[in-house]
């Protein structure tokens, strides 16, 4: 059983990103939406893994809230890609 429900969904949800990505990439030649998410869309997990070793509950919620600023990033980017096709 995994440790971090919340690590282990943002890291399904960065495949899943990486996924559109080469998707947009390849079949859409859509470039400049598709590089944002994919930055914000693995972010996420990279905040929440980096949240893991924190070196003070300072440090661990500042990576806390990098994610989440992350995740409401890439639901913008998302929101826009879909509103314009």
């Amino acid at each position: 059983m995994s440790k971090s429900l919340v690590r282990d969904k943002a890291k399904s949800f960065a495949i899943r990103i990486i996924k559109l990505y080469q998707y947009l990439q390849i079949e859409k030649k859509e470039f400049v939406m598709s590089k944002q998410i994919l930055r914000s869309g693995t972010s996420i997990g990279a905040n929440l893994a980096e949240q893991k070793f924190a070196i003070s509950d300072g440090d661990y919620l500042n990576k806390t809230s990098i994610a989440l600023k992350e995740a409401s990033e890439t639901a913008y980017w998302l929101e826009l890609l879909f509103e314009t096709n």
